[in-house]
């Protein structure tokens, strides 16, 4: 008995260009398909796009951040002195006697301005007007990805007779509106912040890598005080001599404290001078003195500080707005 085979018809194709065939080849997309990221959400999503790597480069790189708009006020002269602290927690506190972030109400988004800095991308003083002549910093993002990116921050501000301060926590949710908390004779800005555990695998700052930077950019701005302090162990004594921590927030630069840790202070009255003399303190000088000119025109403000060495090696170090820019790494006289 001969056995028959009953082959099944395939199912219809869908017709070539057709919508179908199309959606079946690329799977659905439209509307729903788009993710809309509000506020800072988008820098805890991708935070390498805005500071590089969420390692340990990245981690130091919130500290540049802050530190670099009190850089700003120094290099625009409101500003003469800096510091910066590393306390317990992993917190870090910079502090800056220049004017104060604005505190009004904004025009455009109906919070103080403070709020807005702080939890807005791209907002700052540095697109236009005549908020800052020089700055280092054009993206507007710094503070405010800085913000996104700690479990807490607390910005406070020194400026028109007032106290003001307002807190902010996971990832830049402001804590209240801006209040004024007292008078204040000074002006400046405190920013203290936490870098957020669940975005940095490591958060170990390195003392030597703050410690190099800092000093590099006290000598890229004349007459800048930059003091750096290692709160993370320390701690204070109460009246009855009981360990206590840190009243970070009783004073405006931590130094007040009078505080047994290790610090070091920057100051360079010479800039670029000074910079060129360090760095060619172990070679054979041609001429004692640096040559050095400082001009502007059209705008633009240079300053070139040299100095002939006995060596057929030329070293030239450019920076634009203290941001090295040359085709070769820094000086590493400079980094240490």
């Amino acid at each position: 008995m001969a056995e028959k085979k009953v082959k099944k018809a395939p199912e219809k194709a869908a017709k070539a260009g057709s919508p179908a065939a199309a959606k079946a080849k690329a799977g659905t997309y439209g509307a729903s398909d788009i993710t809309v990221l509000e506020g800072l959400e988008a820098v805890r999503r991708r935070p390498g796009m805005y500071i590089g790597t969420t390692g340990t480069a990245g981690l130091h790189h919130l500290i540049w951040e802050v530190f670099d708009n009190s850089r700003d006020e120094a290099m625009g002269d409101f500003a003469n002195d800096v510091e910066i602290a590393l306390l317990p927690d992993n917190r870090v506190r910079v502090a800056d006697n220049g004017r104060g972030i604005p505190v009004e109400i904004h025009p455009k988004t109906k919070v103080s301005t403070l709020e807005t800095v702080m939890t807005m991308l791209h907002a700052g003083g540095k697109f236009g007007g005549e908020g800052y002549k020089v700055s280092g910093g054009l993206h507007g993002v710094g503070v405010s990805v800085v913000n996104a990116l700690s479990t807490h921050l607390r910005a406070e501000v020194h400026r028109d007779g007032g106290q003001y301060v307002q807190e902010y926590k996971n990832g830049g949710k402001p804590v209240g509106k801006t209040k004024k908390i007292g008078t204040s004779k000074l002006h400046g800005t405190i920013i203290t912040f936490q870098s957020d555990g669940s975005i940095f695998p490591d958060r170990e700052l390195n003392w030597d890598t703050i410690v190099s930077h800092m000093r590099q950019q006290a000598y890229l701005v004349k007459g800048l005080r930059v003091s750096i302090l290692d709160l993370r162990l320390a701690r204070g004594a109460t009246a009855e001599g009981k360990a206590d921590n840190v009243k970070d927030e009783d004073v405006f630069y931590i130094r007040e404290l009078g505080l047994d840790a290790p610090s070091v202070t920057f100051y360079f009255e010479g800039g670029l001078r000074s910079l060129v003399s360090f760095q060619n303190h172990h070679l054979e000088t041609v001429h004692k003195t640096v040559f050095y000119v400082e001009k502007e025109q059209d705008g633009v403000h240079v300053e070139v500080a040299l100095q002939y060495v006995d060596d057929m090696i030329d070293r030239i170090f450019p920076f634009a707005n203290n941001i090295f820019n040359g085709s070769k790494n820094p000086p590493k006289s400079i980094n240490v």
